[in-house]
This record gives structure tokens, sequence and C-alpha cells, in this order.
């Protein structure tokens, strides 16, 4: 179990150079690598991912202005440059002001994200009886205040960091597993606040 970090709070300017930075398909591949690795140099990234190391060089050093990756200064040495995913607690705050292009962003972020999260939905179910239990399926619906849904999600991430592990630390025998929480209201609109 990983102590949770203090919780990374994202301004508009943040959502949007998040943006720019996960429309790249190098970098989201990045940080999938680090994510499961803990660890590595430019080099051992670009052979993953079969680019060229003064490609992966160029979208690290973009991460790390992002503070999504930092550089590991005690292993770095000359031209190898070594690499670590930062475990963070990123949010956004419900009701953000955000300019109109920053909104877009925003908007942007989640479908990109969606569109991702969709294809693993899509491939649960397509491979449920085969999966041997690495896939749970759950749906459910409650009837809460906002007030409610606030402590929900609160206990929610709080189980979920009981299970984080340090990159590149993992138990043998575990993989990578997609967790989502949507919480939204059935209905389009609600007479009520």
């Amino acid at each position: 179990m990983v102590d949770r970090p203090e919780r990374r709070v994202l301004t508009g300017a943040d959502l949007k150079a998040f943006y720019k930075a996960l429309a790249n398909p190098v970098r989201r591949d990045i940080l999938s690598y680090l994510g499961k690795h803990g660890e590595a140099n430019s080099t051992s990234v670009a052979k993953a991912l079969g680019e060229s190391t003064g490609t992966t060089s160029y979208h690290l050093r973009r991460l790390a202005d992002l503070d999504l990756i930092a550089e590991i200064e005690e292993r770095s040495t000359g031209r190898e440059r070594w690499w670590k995913s930062l475990m963070k607690d990123i949010y956004t705050p419900p009701g953000l002001e955000m300019t109109p292009d920053e909104r877009d962003a925003a908007r942007k972020l989640g479908a990109l994200k969606m569109s991702h999260d969709l294809g693993l939905v899509t491939r649960a179910y397509a491979g449920y009886d085969d999966a041997k239990g690495w896939s749970q399926i759950y749906r459910g619906g409650l009837t809460l205040t906002k007030e409610q849904i606030a402590s929900f999600v609160e206990e929610y991430q709080n189980l979920l960091w009981k299970y984080v592990t340090e990159p590149g630390h993992h138990p043998p025998g575990s993989r990578a597993v997609a967790v989502r929480l949507i919480v939204v209201p059935e209905e389009e609109e609600s007479t009520e606040d």
C-alpha cells in the first residue's frame, strides 16, 4: 500500500496543458509504460515503444514540465537520463471557472479519456466469460444528495488508495486493471437544486 499523496487540484490552464500533452499518443504510451515499470531511461522507453530516443527524450521532458514524471537525478549520468512516474491524486473541482478555450480543452480531454474507457468497457463485456475473474462488471444506482455524492466519492477514492502500489513494485501475479467511477444524475435536468 502507498500513502496517498497530497491532492493536486487542476486549474483551467492545467487542463488545457494536460489535453495538449495527452492528445499525443506517444506521451500517453510513455505514461503507461512508466506507470507499469516505475523507472526507465529514454533508451528503454524508446525500445519498448518503437520510437527513436530523440522522440522519447523530447516527450519525457514535456511530461516532466507538467509534473507527471520526474527525472531521477541520482541515476542520471551524462546523456542518460532516468525518469519515474509521479504518483498523483489529480483532481478537478466541480464548478471550476474556466475561459472558453480552457473549457473546450477540458471537454476534449474528457472525450479522449472516455473514448479509451469505452474501449475497455466493450472489451470487458465481449470477453467477460473468458476473463476468468479478471473482469468484473457492476452497475448500480442510488438516490443521493450532493453532500452524499461528495462523501461517497471520497470513500471510493480512499478505498482505491488502499490498493495502490508503487510503479515497478507490484505484487507477483498482479495485472494493471482499469477502475472507473462515474456519478451522474439519471435525468438530464432536475427541478430541484
